[in-house]
């Protein structure tokens, strides 16, 4: 049994630079309590400036992936104030997550509800136990889920996520992966490491540099109009292809070797 004294997030790194966060909160449902959120921007700091660091993967421990905010201690002294800063906090975790200049992929085992779907949403990739199931309930307790809905309807069609956002029911697995809030399904716990770790292998074989430029670009093009995202996206490929390993990776395509990286 957990105690007060466990961390609220378990940490590993691997030698290429793979990291896993594992939310450490399973008698809670692993609830976005000001701890967490806390300790996640911790996390997305540090990684922030780690050149080493490569792939994140946000992972859960117990049956639940994340259930939300901790509604106990949103009750416990509410305050116009306070509820600001708080989901100020969250929306800053969330950004952080697409700020990064790694890819990050939700590991997701069990259910994702209000802002743990939203976190779902936030991560850059997603792969999910079918048996996994996703839903914005807050409206079934008087609260539209404002804050998720930004991630959401930025991750699937306005009418699916208003759908969601206004009936508070829950989709499976298959569903979300239709509405491409995630990407791969597992049938079980071994499928769904694998699955994730095919993502993060994928990725550490291709240069650290080309993938954050193409991320960083990814979401600034979202924003934009069409004229200006091709603006951006022209001057981003150029500044990348004067990159060295670009520049090697052509080399190699034309003389028919693999790439000699150093990664």
């Amino acid at each position: 049994m957990l105690t007060q004294d466990d961390p609220l997030l378990l940490r590993h790194d691997d030698a290429r630079g793979v990291v896993t966060v594992t939310m450490n909160r399973p008698q809670a449902f692993n609830a976005l309590s000001e701890g967490m959120l806390d300790a996640l921007q911790a996390e997305c700091d540090a990684l922030a400036k780690d050149e080493s660091a490569r792939v994140l993967i946000v992972a859960a421990a117990g049956k639940a992936f994340c259930a939300g905010h901790d509604l106990r201690e949103m009750r416990a002294a509410p305050s116009l104030g306070y509820y600001q800063q708080l989901f100020a906090r969250c929306a800053k975790v969330m950004q952080s997550l697409q700020q990064l200049p790694i890819p990050v992929i939700a590991r997701v085992q069990g259910v994702a509800t209000a802002a743990g779907c939203q976190l779902v949403a936030s991560c850059d990739l997603a792969v999910a136990l079918r048996s996994a199931r996703f839903a914005v309930s807050g409206v079934n307790l008087g609260l539209f889920c404002s804050s998720p809905a930004v991630a959401l309807s930025r991750n699937m069609g306005r009418k699916e996520a208003f759908e969601m956002l206004v009936t508070g029911e829950f989709v499976d697995a298959a569903e979300a992966q239709r509405r491409g809030l995630v990407n791969r399904l597992a049938d079980d716990v071994a499928g769904l490491d694998a699955a994730v770790e095919q993502l993060a292998a994928s990725i550490v074989a291709k240069p650290r540099q080309a993938v954050a430029l193409g991320k960083q670009l990814f979401y600034r093009q979202l924003e934009a109009g069409v004229a200006a995202a091709y603006v951006d996206a022209g001057h981003t490929m150029a500044c990348n292809m004067m990159d060295e390993a670009a520049l090697e990776g052509v080399l190699a395509f034309v003389d028919k070797r693999p790439p000699a990286w150093g990664r």
